[in-house]
């Protein structure tokens, strides 16, 4: 696997978009990160950190969180 250094621009412009998505639905769903967490078998921090797009999340936890908040996978990716 090639890693790009450093990152292109529109990386972390996508990373926080989609940390975005994520609040947003998880709010929407009222749940907060500790019950979303729960739910998909990872951290509340683990969450916090998608949603400030200090971390991204991987195709199975997107998959998992789409599941968990009843929204569709390309709501969270777009």
């Amino acid at each position: 696997m090639r890693v790009l250094d450093p990152l292109p621009d529109w990386v972390p412009r996508r990373r926080q978009q989609i940390g975005a998505q994520i609040r947003e639905a998880g709010r929407a769903s009222g749940l907060s990160q500790v019950q979303l967490g729960e739910r998909i078998g990872r951290d509340h921090k683990t969450i916090s950190r998608w949603e400030n797009a200090l971390r991204a999340p991987d195709l199975i936890d997107l998959l998992l969180i789409a599941d968990a908040l009843d929204v569709p996978l390309a709501d969270l990716v777009r």
